[in-house]
């Protein structure tokens, strides 16, 4: 019996790609509805957080529709989706390395010195308080810093995304780091534990 059932899911699981692989967006969506839940519980073993997992899966059945040309019928569909969802996973943990460097490159920027950065728990408070004056930006100022200083991108490319010029764009950066060194020299950065600590 567990041999006519692997057989059947098998069938009707060529007939679905079949249908992916000509265009049949019934044939995605059952695909969809059998593998979305496996691949979250996949994701979320690794990335701990419901919303990074959700992310992940629709990332990989954006690629499957995408490359839904490129798929190989034969092979185990399976085996595929998963090693998909293992790369997305792993793409997520290098995008967060990325950031976490980029925010501590702003942090050395602001405060001109690596030494007060060392200790881990100094280092996670001051980067939650970064991310909180961040939030704390006018929306645009917000959306350039964002957009030059996590994501890394050309004054040119910020400019030609927010349909701005790039003096804004440099305006924007220079008064967000004006603002954040502020901010950060009232906290005194030393003093900073016991203020997240007891005040907050």
């Amino acid at each position: 019996m567990p041999n006519i059932l692997l057989t059947k899911k098998l069938n009707t699981e060529s007939e679905l790609i079949n249908g992916l692989k000509k265009n049949n967006h019934d044939s995605f969506q059952k695909l969809f509805e059998y593998y979305s839940k496996p691949l979250f519980k996949f994701a979320f073993s690794y990335l701990k957080s419901k919303e990074a997992a959700e992310d992940v899966v629709q990332d990989v059945f954006f690629k499957i529709w995408n490359n839904r040309k490129k798929i190989k019928t034969g092979t185990s569909f399976q085996s595929y989706i998963f090693t998909i969802t293992l790369n997305a996973v792993r793409n997520h943990f290098n995008k967060l390395s990325a950031i976490n460097e980029l925010k501590h490159n702003i942090l050395i920027d602001i405060t001109n010195s690596k030494s007060e950065l060392d200790t881990d728990i100094n280092y996670q408070l001051i980067t939650d308080k970064l991310d909180e004056l961040i939030s704390r930006m006018p929306e645009k100022r917000r959306e350039v810093f964002i957009k030059k200083k996590m994501e890394n991108k050309s004054l040119k490319e910020i400019a030609e995304e927010l349909v701005i010029t790039t003096k804004t764009v440099e305006y924007h950066i220079t008064e967000g780091m004006k603002y954040l060194k502020l901010e950060f020299e009232k906290l005194q950065i030393n003093g900073l534990i016991f203020f997240l600590l007891f005040i907050w």
